[in-house]
């Protein structure tokens, strides 16, 4: 089974999508899981305060921050880490929106990066009465984890794809998708691309 991907989880400091915190990593090769990492990031200037709200959440508060890499700065080694991959996230469009509004608000490129929704993919797979990424992932038998430790979350949402695609007997992503009905979507260059393509010409 040729199930290749990193998963991905952001914690927010606030209820602004720049406002990344910490994230999670975790690498999936042949559906095993062989390598994860996981970091504080110093949210970039503007959204950087840390509201009561998500400080209950996830615990985490500006003085744990403090010394972190601001998101430029470390950007490059999540990149890095996901190595060209198809990254897998549960409600993926928050963590994509995480990754696009961070870049903006720090003023640089976003990286051209595919993902799959392990959201989709779980509502397609399982007969719930909810698709929250704890429920999700006991149904793929990982259970008993800390949610909203973004490291942690990754690694649930990995334990969600690596089921449904042995459940499916999809051979990868792609046929996982297909499957599912779950959509591969694209942010960065590579979308701005694919956006240009479903734009009508004019006529001359």
């Amino acid at each position: 089974m040729a199930v290749n991907f990193t998963a991905i989880d952001f914690e927010t400091a606030n209820s602004s999508s720049a406002s990344a915190c910490s994230v999670g990593l975790v690498k999936v090769r042949d559906g095993q899981v062989v390598d994860k990492v996981g970091w504080l990031i110093r949210p970039p200037f503007g959204h950087d305060s840390f509201n009561e709200w998500n400080i209950r959440i996830h615990g985490i508060m500006a003085a744990d921050v403090a010394d972190a890499l601001l998101w430029s700065e470390q950007l490059p080694e999540l990149v890095a880490f996901a190595d060209g991959d198809m990254l897998v996230a549960h409600n993926a469009g928050f963590d994509m929106g995480v990754i696009t509004a961070a870049c903006a608000a720090s003023q640089i490129e976003t990286p051209s990066l595919s993902y799959l929704c392990s959201l989709q993919v779980a509502r397609k797979t399982y007969n719930l009465d909810s698709y929250r990424l704890p429920v999700a992932a006991m149904a793929a038998g990982f259970d008993d984890f800390d949610h909203h430790n973004a490291l942690a979350d990754a690694e649930a949402c990995a334990a969600i794809i690596v089921h449904a695609a042995r459940r499916h007997d999809a051979s990868d992503l792609a046929e996982l998708s297909s499957i599912t009905s779950a959509r591969i979507g694209a942010i960065g260059a590579v979308a701005d691309r694919e956006r240009a393509k479903s734009i009508p010409k004019l006529a001359s």
